[in-house]
């Protein structure tokens, strides 16, 4: 794939008919996509039995406001799902961040969560737990499979839409309603 076709800062919004468990009516964020293969987070799935404050108090963080303690954690892939992602606006100055875009980063240091607590962080954030992977070619295969459709991501979308509308919100980016698309696919 050439370089200018690389996903870095769009959306992989899945099909109706991907049957992986993991990525049903998932909306997933590139974050780094080259010849060595992928990795994003999945947006759309709030976990329910767990916080941001049970995530500060087992990496003794200190102290934090209620409201970022009850902040929702996303299930953002199924590697590594205990290790924590936070995507953020604007970039700033974190120890491990991968800049997506001009605005946009990911970071898995536990620095941006300490500022987080001193109220230091960024201005609008998600924080997941887990990342999905693709290894060389497989995500090529797969959008070549139809299982995807891409858009470029939208903070409107990441940051503002409820997680149980993204998958038609981002699908509706693309002038498409994804609810009337065949769950079977096909090459002509």
């Amino acid at each position: 794939m050439p370089q200018q076709d690389f996903l870095n800062g769009h959306f992989l919004i899945a099909m109706p008919g991907l049957g992986d468990p993991n990525f049903h009516h998932a909306v997933t964020l590139i974050c780094e996509h080259n010849a060595d293969g992928a990795l994003g987070i999945t947006i759309n799935r709030p976990m329910d039995d767990i916080h941001l404050g049970d995530v500060l108090d087992q990496l003794e963080l200190g102290d934090s406001n209620e409201t970022l303690r009850a902040t929702t954690l996303f299930h953002g892939g199924p590697v590594e799902q205990e290790r924590g992602f936070v995507l953020h606006t604007p970039l700033g100055e974190w120890e491990a961040t991968l800049n997506i875009s001009e605005q946009l980063g990911v970071t898995s240091s536990r620095d941006i969560l300490a500022a987080m607590i001193r109220g230091e962080g960024p201005e609008q954030c998600m924080v997941a737990l887990g990342y999905a992977g693709w290894a060389a070619g497989q995500l090529e295969q797969e959008m070549a499979d139809n299982a995807w459709l891409s858009t470029p991501a939208s903070h409107n979308i990441l940051f503002d839409v409820p997680p149980s509308e993204r998958w038609r919100a981002a699908a509706r980016t693309m002038g498409v309603d994804i609810s009337r698309l065949s769950d079977q696919s096909g090459h002509a």
